[in-house]
């Protein structure tokens, strides 16, 4: 998704697949209606490699129908794929559209086909996106954005707190091989790799300690009585910043339940899965975890305690920052690229400098001396190998005072 910070551009969408698109639409809400439902003005909203993702009008139904609407069809799901993006996205709609109304904080599921491989979706209009409000000039609007996202979030959590059963009953339902978070795969293969890769590349080794200390928190957070419902990738491009509901968030193609500390952590690493990931000003990141806090306190007061909240946080900084370096460390032979070539984003090394320079400071903190010492190392060895301009990570443009 492109960011902008003027209005929308409308994009025609490609005739065979937006025709395709649109005619197995009309033929699920008509199947649904029990009569016939004709839409029109499909507009392309990006979608990817995996989905046609449109907004079309609702031109002919003989019942009431949101006015426009947006539909989302995916391809056929590889066989080697270890997840399907359509079950995670359908059982994570039919989830939260049972919610009620006053906690829903995505978008309201109006009809699906598993056959078909669509969803037909309320469109939430034309806001902002949080990375367009970030991107912009204003900071207070972006404070504000960012708040509202982390009670968003908080609000999401205290809904789906125990959800598990019901999940997988959903998953079940569509089909679905795999139902687990889609990022604790690559959390365990990263564990067992990146020690290798720190050595190859860093030379930097890994004590076994710190494997066990990875091993046991992702253990810890891998089943726990701290679970609800995560869109997973809950990154700026997909958090659409509304005037009268605040933040909702889309795109559930990776939608899962987990552990709430590996939300959380967002807070503090701000989006550490996405290309989007720049310094935020002092104290802000505090604001939003005692905004998240505020929300989920009431279903688990224990985690209002920073000697519950704060050491199952930190496992969960620890592991985004472990499973970020196996993805975006530059491997032999690669540049040190931006994270993301179509999108403005920071270098890989200055990411992960800071990354680990935030996790030093948290484990001093919490008085860990070997996982702050190592992170010392790690930052170094970064630094000697892609040069001293790792060391900056900018603000978002919101917060940037030149």
């Amino acid at each position: 998704m492109e960011i902008t910070t003027g209005p929308p551009e409308v994009r025609v969408p490609a005739s065979t697949e937006a025709t395709d698109t649109v005619a197995t639409a009309e033929a699920v809400l008509s199947k649904r209606t029990g009569a016939p439902v004709r839409l029109a003005d499909a507009e392309d909203l990006g979608g990817s490699d995996r989905s046609v993702v449109l907004r079309v009008r609702i031109a002919e139904s003989p019942f009431e129908l949101p006015r426009t609407v947006v539909v989302k069809h995916y391809g056929e799901c590889p066989p080697e794929a270890r997840t399907d993006p359509f079950a995670h996205e359908a059982a994570s709609c039919q989830l939260t559209t049972a919610l009620p109304p006053e906690a829903r904080v995505s978008p309201e599921l109006i009809a699906h086909d598993v056959n078909e491989r669509l969803l037909v979706l309320e469109d939430l209009g034309r806001g902002s996106t949080l990375a367009d409000v970030l991107f912009a000039e204003d900071p207070r609007a972006a404070e504000t954005a960012l708040l509202a996202w982390a009670r968003a979030l908080g609000r999401l959590h205290s809904s789906t707190a125990g959800c598990a059963a019901d999940f997988d009953a959903l998953m079940r339902r569509l089909g679905a091989k795999s139902w687990t978070d889609p990022v604790a795969d690559d959390i365990v293969a990263s564990v067992g790799e990146l020690p290798e890769l720190l050595s190859q590349i860093l030379g930097v080794r890994t004590p076994p300690e710190l494997v066990e200390r990875l091993t046991a928190a992702s253990e810890q957070l891998g089943s726990s009585r701290y679970q609800a419902f995560s869109p997973s990738d809950i990154c700026p491009e997909n958090s659409l910043v509304t005037g009268s509901s605040g933040v909702r968030f889309l795109d559930f193609e990776w939608g899962c339940v987990r552990d709430v500390a590996m939300d959380a952590a967002y807070l503090q690493y701000p989006f550490p899965s996405s290309w989007c990931s720049y310094a935020l000003p002092d104290n802000l990141a505090q604001s939003m975890l005692a905004t998240w806090r505020s929300e989920i306190a009431e279903v688990w007061p224990e985690l209002d305690s920073d000697e519950v909240l704060l050491p199952r946080l930190f496992n969960a900084q620890l592991l985004w920052v472990w499973v970020s370096t196996w993805w975006f460390l530059p491997r032999t032979g690669e540049h040190d690229r931006p994270i993301d070539l179509h999108q403005p984003s920071p270098r890989r090394s200055t990411a992960l400098v800071d990354r680990w320079r935030h996790l030093r400071s948290d484990a001093q903190d919490a008085q860990l001396s070997d996982v702050a010492e190592f992170a010392d190392t790690v930052i170094d060895a970064l630094v000697d190998r892609f040069g001293a301009g790792a060391l900056h990570l900018q603000p978002y443009p919101a917060f940037r005072t030149e």
